[in-house]
């Protein structure tokens, strides 16, 4: 089978040669010790400089060239095509407060953390009334720069995840914070409503542009639960952000799409809305707080395809034979008849031990030669 052809298969419940793999994203130290190189592609702080200094051509470049050897290194069945900085937009300078503090010219305090080296934070959100929801605009040609690079170079023969920056279906990072975006559930609904509503065109006019160039599924992000469960109650679940994820599903299916929906945290409240709205796949699965992939297997093994397998913290914590095991035990209870794209339960992230990965993939593989023998 292709690459394509594999994932396809997983998605669709029949059985690939092996069970596909890939990542949606790499942080910069797995990326510069597979490729021998610098990178610019997830590089945290570098990234961050190097947009200030007006360098978006060679953060692009960086992210063509690195996305595509990834793929190739590491022998991925699909491959994340991220949307690209925009080429026509004004670059916002920012007010440093210290050195790893800065205000944007919107009023947002944002911090790095140069110890965990996550994603920089938004400290402060600039208020926001329902008439200050911006309107959605056509989508900038330039964003789709690296898009379409992965296209050429693997879409022929890979499965390509296109990677929308908005996901309106819970906009809260876009517009006031979790906390006041959830307080307003109660507080403000009609906020709520108006922000979804507004974002959810920003999210299916980036999806559909990405799907417009070639990629075969398109993957939302935000965030519906934490460790301990949905982040809103299960009403207000179903009645704001259910009707909003549903519609993503339909516009990606009128395109020919595939929609593989990422949120972490313990999604068993939701899950079965989830499956509902029409997702194809979910991403962001945490066995190590009970979301085990056997069990969703047993529940939602004939309607959901899960991209997930090794936790991160096993990658980031354990040992080869940890993160083997791990893989192992995926394949066996929820991937030998498709079903199961097997990925980390969410980015390979600063942090995680090159040999853990390089064993996970290696599990792969030798599941899939065990069951060649076997039959």
């Amino acid at each position: 089978m292709l690459p394509k052809e594999r994932v396809i298969a997983a998605l669709e419940h029949r059985r690939p040669d092996r069970t596909p793999v890939g990542e949606i994203g790499v942080d910069y130290p797995i990326t510069e010790r597979a490729l021998g190189r610098s990178t610019l592609y997830r590089a945290k702080w570098k990234e961050y400089q190097a947009w200030w200094q007006g360098r978006r051509a060679e953060i692009v470049e960086s992210y063509k060239r690195d996305i595509v050897d990834l793929a190739r290194v590491f022998e991925w069945d699909f491959v994340p095509a991220p949307l690209a900085p925009p080429a026509n937009a004004p670059r916002e300078i920012p007010e440093f407060l210290d050195e790893h503090r800065w205000r944007l010219p919107d009023g947002s305090e944002w911090v790095f953390s140069p110890d965990s080296e996550g994603h920089a934070l938004c400290t402060k959100y600039p208020s926001m009334t329902t008439a200050e929801i911006p309107a959605p605009a056509p989508i900038d040609e330039s964003r789709l720069e690296v898009a379409e690079h992965v296209v050429k170079e693997l879409g022929g023969t890979h499965f390509i995840l296109g990677r929308p920056d908005e996901d309106g279906t819970f906009p809260y990072d876009n517009t006031v914070g979790l906390e006041e975006f959830l307080a307003r559930i109660m507080t403000d609904p009609e906020f709520v409503r108006r922000a979804i509503e507004l974002h959810t065109d920003a999210t299916v006019i980036e999806q559909n542009a990405l799907l417009d160039v070639g990629c075969d599924a398109v993957l939302p992000g935000s965030d519906y639960c934490d460790t301990r469960g949905p982040m809103m109650s299960p009403r207000h679940f179903r009645e704001l952000i259910l009707p909003a994820l549903t519609r993503l599903c339909v516009e990606a299916h009128a395109r020919g799409g595939y929609m593989v929906k990422h949120t972490d945290g313990n999604t068993w409240r939701i899950l079965p809305m989830m499956v509902e709205a029409g997702i194809d796949g979910w991403h962001g699965i945490q066995p190590s707080i009970g979301m085990d992939l056997g069990l969703l297997r047993e529940t939602y093994g004939d309607r959901l395809c899960f991209f997930g397998g090794v936790d991160c913290a096993t990658l980031v914590a354990g040992a080869p034979e940890n993160a083997a095991r791990e893989a192992r035990y995926a394949i066996e209870r929820a991937g030998l008849d498709g079903g199961l794209v097997l990925v980390s339960s969410n980015t390979l992230m600063v942090g995680v031990r090159y040999d853990n990965y390089l064993a996970m993939l290696a599990a792969a593989r030798d599941a899939a030669s065990m069951d060649r023998a076997a039959k």
